[in-house]
């Protein structure tokens, strides 16, 4: 198929086109830039939802009874769950397909697992590409699931339109929220599992961490109980999602906030680039092997070697 089909039929929506354009886009093959190019001025109609929070929370329960919500609705819904790569093998179990396999039969959901492939920040490198491709293939729903790493979910904000914190009660989840800086970056909190002991009280702690912060755009951050097994609360959470939704595109926040997230993408391809052209230099890759051996056994340092790499000199 040539790049002009699957750039064709990925703007018709067909999955398996769709399918195809991520997986170029993850692999970084030479087409990826040009894909990426063709759908751009496509974008901006899906709403993005980012779903972060603690490891155990209940975050991909919570996105299958969501996407189920907007589904039964009538709309199309895009899911990308990141899963956390093996820093040693550089693998990842990618099982949220597993557990969402009721919806993975669906012709009007898409499920794709990524692996962060070593990045930080509870995201892939790819996915910010990923939510651009369903974005221009007509989902109107796209819901971003991070690994639930904790100190490095901040990154979501600058993919999602909507930040979506899930919080469990008796997890000392109140306090991971302020080390994560979380209670910045939260439009909605949910607290999960919400039949569990201590739910009040962690509310009740929510309430007053968000009552010291003042948000620039001066949203007030709603709290959404749910039992994502039970199905209980998904409608309240859909709704809350909604009315920020709202709020940010009337608010004169809204730009800011795009330009600032245009800013990071760029600074971020930018990066890439220019570290992929370093690595593509004759004789780099020998240097860096030798340089990072250097390193190991004391010979050298970390400072030393990037000088080198940079066409310094090693002093």
């Amino acid at each position: 198929m040539s790049i002009s089909d699957l750039i064709a039929k990925v703007l018709e929506g067909q999955p398996r086109a769709v399918a195809r354009a991520i997986s170029r886009i993850e692999n970084q093959t030479p087409e990826a830039a040009e894909i990426m190019r063709a759908v751009f001025q496509k974008t901006g109609n899906a709403t993005v939802i980012g779903i972060t929070g603690s490891p155990g929370a209940g975050k991909s329960s919570l996105v299958d009874k969501l996407a189920l919500q907007y589904k039964n609705a009538g709309e199309r819904v895009g899911i990308v769950c990141i899963d956390p790569s093996s820093p040693f093998s550089g693998g990842a179990i990618l099982g949220d397909r597993i557990r969402m396999s009721a919806l993975g039969t669906d012709k009007n959901i898409f499920i794709r697992s990524m692996a962060t492939r070593g990045n930080l920040g509870g995201l892939s490198r790819a996915t910010v590409d990923a939510v651009a491709i369903l974005d221009a293939a007509g989902f109107q729903k796209v819901i971003v699931e991070t690994v639930g790493v904790g100190q490095d979910e901040v990154e979501i904000v600058k993919t999602a339109d909507v930040s979506v914190v899930v919080l469990v009660p008796g997890m000392g989840d109140d306090i991971q929220a302020i080390k994560a800086g979380i209670m910045e970056i939260g439009d909605v909190f949910v607290i999960n599992k919400a039949d569990r002991e201590g739910v009040l009280r962690t509310q009740k702690e929510l309430e007053a961490l968000l009552g010291l912060a003042h948000r620039p755009d001066m949203w007030n951050p709603p709290i959404v109980k749910t039992i994502a097994t039970e199905s209980r609360g998904i409608e309240e959470l859909a709704q809350a999602i909604q009315s920020y939704h709202t709020f940010q595109r009337q608010a004169e926040g809204g730009r800011e906030r795009r330009l600032a997230v245009a800013r990071w993408r760029l600074l971020e391809l930018l990066q890439e680039r220019l570290l992929s052209d370093l690595m593509k230099s004759d004789g780099t890759r020998d240097d860096l092997e030798r340089l990072a051996g250097d390193i190991a056994e004391k010979r050298s340092d970390p400072y030393s070697a990037v000088e080198v790499l940079l066409g310094g000199t090693q002093k």
